[in-house]
C-alpha cells in the first residue's frame, strides 16, 4: 500500500514538472527595434498561443563577448540569438553555440543554401543601404561617390562605427567594383586605401551603433544621409518619414538564429526555431518589414507589393553584392581594432 503510494506521488510530481518545463519560459535575443515588432507577430505571440511556451523577448547589439560570459560561466540563459554571419561562424569555431540538429528545425532543400550552417539556420536576409533625407536632399543620390561629394550633397552622414560595411563602402566610393572589394580589402594597400577615403569625409561623419539610430538621425535633419538597415528604413516610411533608400552598392546579408551552449531550454529553443522557419510565418515577418524569408516556400502567394520591396527582389539586387563571411572571420578583428584606432583619433 506504502509503495504504491509512494510510485502515485512520484508520479505526480513528475507529471506536474513534466507540464512545468513545457510552458517553461523561452528567452529570446534579437537586435530589436522595428524587427523585433515583426518577430513579436510573426513569431513570438502565435508561437505563445501555440505551444503554450512564452517568448520572454531581448535585445542586444550582437555583442558576442555576453554570449562568451555565459558559456564560459556554464550559466546560460540565453535561449535563442539572432546572430549575423561573421560573429556566427567565430563563434561556432569557439564553441558558443550548439551545433544544430535539422531533423528538428526542417527540411535543409526548403531553405536558401547559404542560409544552412552548422551552428544557425538563416530567419532573413537584409541589406545595408545608402539612406537619405528626401526633404533635405533635392537631388536624390545615386551612390557611394554621392555619398562621398560634401560639396555637390552638403550636410553631415552617419556610418556605422565600426569596420564591416564602413570599408567596404568607402572603396565603392573611391571606384572599385562591387565585385572586386573583398579582394582588394584583403590587401594591405586596400585597407590603406579604404581608410584613406574615409579620412576625406571624417569631418563629416556622425556615427552610429545600433539600427534605430540612422532613421532618427536622418528624420531630426542632424544628417542628410547615413548607411542604414533597409527594414528600418521602411519602418520609418511607415510612420510618414520622407526617407529613401538607394539599393545600388548595398550590402546584403543574413541573420540567423542560434543556440547558446549550455541553454537548459535547448529543447524549446529547437521548438521556437522550427516554428520561426515555417514558410507560413516567414511570409508574416516579411509582411511588417521588408526582410527576405530564408524559406522558400515563403514567397509563393506573398504579396507581389511586399516582394518588390525585399532585398532579395531582383531590381534591389542590381550593383548590390553579399557580404563576405569568410573574409570578416579571417580578417576582422585586425581591421575592427584598427578602425577603433583610427575613430578615435
Amino acid at each position: 500500500m506504502k509503495t504504491r503510494l509512494l510510485a502515485s506521488i512520484i508520479a505526480g510530481f513528475a507529471g506536474f514538472a513534466t507540464v512545468g518545463l513545457a510552458h517553461a519560459d523561452v528567452t529570446v535575443i534579437s537586435f530589436g527595434g522595428a524587427s523585433q515588432k515583426a518577430q513579436d507577430k510573426a513569431y513570438y505571440q502565435p508561437f505563445a498561443t501555440t505551444s503554450g511556451t512564452k517568448v520572454v523577448a531581448g535585445e542586444y547589439n550582437g555583442e558576442q563577448a555576453k554570449i562568451k560570459a555565459m558559456v564560459e560561466a556554464k550559466n546560460v540563459n540565453w535561449d535563442v540569438v539572432e546572430v549575423e554571419s561573421p560573429e556566427l561562424a567565430r563563434g561556432c569555431e569557439e564553441g558558443l553555440y550548439e551545433k544544430l540538429d535539422y531533423a528538428k528545425i526542417g527540411n535543409k532543400g526548403d531553405f536558401v543554401p547559404e542560409a544552412v550552417t552548422e551552428c544557425g539556420i538563416g530567419t532573413f536576409v537584409w541589406s545595408t543601404v545608402l539612406a537619405y533625407n528626401a526633404d533635405k536632399v533635392k537631388t536624390a543620390p545615386t551612390s557611394w561617390a554621392d555619398f562621398w561629394d560634401v560639396k555637390k550633397f552638403p550636410g553631415k552622414r552617419s556610418l556605422r562605427k565600426g569596420a564591416k560595411y564602413t570599408l567596404e563602402f568607402a572603396l565603392l566610393a573611391d571606384g572599385v567594383k562591387p565585385a572586386d572589394v573583398y579582394k582588394v580589402l584583403s590587401t594591405k594597400e586596400g585597407v590603406n586605401r579604404a581608410f584613406a577615403k574615409l579620412d576625406q569625409l571624417k569631418p563629416n561623419i556622425q556615427w552610429w551603433e545600433a539600427g534605430a539610430q540612422p532613421p532618427q538621425l536622418l528624420a531630426a535633419g542632424d544628417v542628410v544621409m547615413s548607411s542604414a538597415y533597409n527594414g528600418r528604413i521602411a519602418a520609418a516610411q511607415k510612420e510618414g518619414k520622407n526617407l529613401k533608400v538607394v539599393w545600388n552598392g548595398s550590402i546584403y546579408d543574413f541573420d540567423f538564429w542560434a543556440i547558446p551552449k549550455g541553454t537548459p531550454q535547448k529543447e524549446a529553443a529547437y521548438k521556437f526555431i522550427q516554428f520561426a522557419s515555417k514558410p507560413e510565418n516567414q511570409r508574416v515577418y516579411s509582411g511588417e518589414i521588408p526582410y527576405g524569408p530564408t524559406n522558400k516556400k515563403a514567397v509563393g502567394g506573398m504579396d507581389a507589393a511586399v516582394a518588390a520591396g525585399l532585398p532579395t527582389a531582383p531590381a534591389n539586387l542590381t550593383g548590390a553584392f553579399a557580404t563576405s563571411t569568410q573574409f570578416w572571420v579571417e580578417y576582422g578583428e585586425d581591421l575592427e581594432q584598427r578602425f577603433n584606432a583610427w575613430a578615435a583619433r
